[in-house]
């Protein structure tokens, strides 16, 4: 920072502390104010998505990881009971389902996720360090401008002996009022405009976004069916009269009753 810098800086603050002490009269712009509120909101929501959009990212490779150990356990689980049974049939078949939702589907989509979805966010929340940057200059100039002002009206309700220290600190008002009016008004026209232009900007990416989902789910419903073909009919019957948890706890109950099993 130059010193021409600090010494503005100093100043500032200054003329800050002294407004919030009600020495020097602070401008309030409701319009602006209320610009700035619905800008801040979109800013945070647009990083909270982006935030939730590389969460749903990491959370479906860890499914779709945990969902290979598991059907990598149950191959081995029946293979070593018998390879030739039906249930161990059902547990392979099962496994190169899992490895094809995870080497094929999953991987298909997680360039064009990247692209339609996590990209076009981050460029999004990109922008919102430049406009921060334009509405913190803002602020600066509005104190600087308030400042001028305060300078004037004091000259003007107690005139100086020095006949030049008046048109000088009207100069600097007017100056003053000149950068800040330039900048608030670009603010004013461009804040809402470029909350409009967000709809517009994420709806190639919420429609890439359920495309995807509906595919991976559709994928994982022909994959995943396919495995039942290996049950016997008995069971898939059993499953649709909602028998299985009976056959489950029955099966539990003989290992409870087993002497390893039970109660010393």
């Amino acid at each position: 920072m130059s010193w021409t810098g600090f010494k503005k800086g100093i100043s500032r603050a200054g003329t800050s502390l002294l407004q919030k002490t009600g020495q020097i009269e602070r401008t309030v712009d409701r319009e602006f104010a209320d610009e700035e509120a619905k800008y801040k909101t979109f800013e945070k929501e647009c990083q909270t998505l982006q935030k939730a959009a590389k969460g749903y990212a990491d959370a479906m490779k860890a499914m779709t990881a945990t969902q290979g150990r598991l059907a990598d356990t149950i191959d081995v689980f029946y293979s070593a009971a018998d390879k030739a049974s039906e249930g161990a049939m059902a547990a392979h078949a099962y496994k190169r389902a899992v490895d094809d939702l995870d080497t094929g589907i999953g991987r298909e989509l997680e360039a064009p996720y990247r692209t339609t979805v996590m990209e076009p966010l981050g460029k999004m929340n990109a922008i919102f360090p430049i406009v921060n940057e334009h509405i913190n200059k803002r602020a600066h100039k509005l104190l600087d401008y308030d400042s001028a002002r305060n300078k004037m009206n004091k000259l003007i309700a107690k005139p100086s002996d020095d006949p030049t220290k008046l048109p000088r600190a009207q100069q600097e008002h007017d100056d003053a009022k000149e950068v800040f009016d330039v900048l608030n008004e670009q603010l004013i026209t461009e804040l809402p405009q470029l909350l409009d232009l967000r709809i517009p900007y994420f709806d190639p990416s919420f429609e890439a976004m359920i495309r995807m989902q509906c595919k991976f789910a559709e994928e994982g419903y022909e994959k995943l069916g396919g495995v039942q073909r290996y049950f016997t009919d008995s069971v898939r019957d059993d499953y649709a009269a909602g028998q299985l948890d009976a056959q489950v706890e029955n099966v539990l109950q003989e290992m409870r009753e087993l002497t390893i099993c039970g109660a010393s």
